[in-house]
């Protein structure tokens, strides 16, 4: 079963639903990366009824952003929880369970904080929870400690621009498509260096479709340009994250989320059991996906 909802502001987002068992959503990473069918694997099909969301602008969701005429200004944080929430309310759901992954578990723990009575239980890997030291480190230049010279090679694009997010966004913003292709495929050399262990050279083969390409860049600048509109620290909070029983997992080598966000969200949220996945970066490998598995197999029945 699958679907468009219109959300408003010319929006409408997909949707899809699978399997007869206990509600789940599925929240994916990117910003803008959409979902994939690798993400089904995380559940029981048996045990689950899992919810796919292709948050607004990315996978099949509409308009997308891979067309640069198509306006982000009501692409914010906020837009895509209520988004989750009209979906819900959409398929007749009163609870559930929320799994994100990568920045999915920075918009996971928003849902959570957002509508903490329609959570059942909060599962989170490859976590992210929007401080904005950890956009810094990802983005404006933390990460450069470890790839410097992939790091040189994105900031020469612009210049050695102090807001290098920014100075992206703006060049996929440029009326010339030259520009923005050569913006695209900048930002995503950089995207495909860090994700993997042991690291890859190259450009990753998700980026082989330069529509995904383009829309995937031009979504994660715009949302780290403006910190994902989101206080710094505000998703931190023990007194709401404690009436979650929960789940957070991490790969031991991941360079873009690194193991020390999931730390402080564990001593914020001892509910959560950690699970650190020793031989894991932040890519979906067997390791990190058994792991993923094993947390929602605890909260099937």
């Amino acid at each position: 079963m699958s679907g468009l909802l219109d959300v408003g502001d010319g929006n409408e987002v997909y949707w899809e639903s699978h399997g007869e068992g206990r509600p789940a959503l599925m929240v994916h990473g990117g910003p803008g990366s959409g979902c994939i069918p690798q993400h089904l694997e995380l559940f029981d099909l048996d045990a689950y009824r899992v919810v796919l969301v292709d948050q607004r602008n990315s996978g099949k969701s509409l308009p997308r952003a891979s067309d640069p005429a198509t306006d982000l200004s009501a692409n914010t944080t906020q837009h895509l929880v209520d988004d989750f929430e009209r979906v819900r309310e959409h398929l007749g759901i009163e609870r559930w369970l929320v799994l994100g992954g990568s920045w999915g578990s920075t918009l996971a723990l928003a849902y959570a904080e957002a509508y903490p009575e329609r959570v059942t239980e909060l599962v989170v890997f490859g976590v992210t929870t929007g401080r904005h030291s950890e956009f810094d480190w990802l983005f404006r230049g933390g990460l450069s400690l470890l790839f410097p010279q992939q790091w040189e090679r994105l900031a020469a694009h612009v210049g050695g621009a102090g807001d290098v997010p920014g100075a992206y966004y703006e060049l996929l913003s440029d009326p010339d498509p030259s520009v923005r292709r050569r913006a695209t495929e900048e930002w995503c050399m950089w995207e495909s260096a860090t994700p993997h262990w042991p690291p890859r050279e190259g450009m990753s083969d998700r980026y082989a479709d330069p529509d995904f390409a383009y829309a995937f860049a031009r979504l994660v600048t715009h949302y780290v340009r403006a910190n994902a509109w989101l206080e710094d620290g505000e998703l931190m909070r023990p007194d709401l994250l404690a009436r979650f029983p929960g789940a957070i997992v991490n790969g031991r080598f991941d360079f873009q989320a690194p193991v020390g966000n999931a730390w402080a969200l564990h001593r914020v949220w001892p509910r959560a059991e950690l699970t650190v996945v020793g031989d894991s970066g932040h890519g979906m490998g067997p390791s990190m996906t058994e792991a993923v598995r094993a947390a929602t197999d605890r909260f099937s029945s």
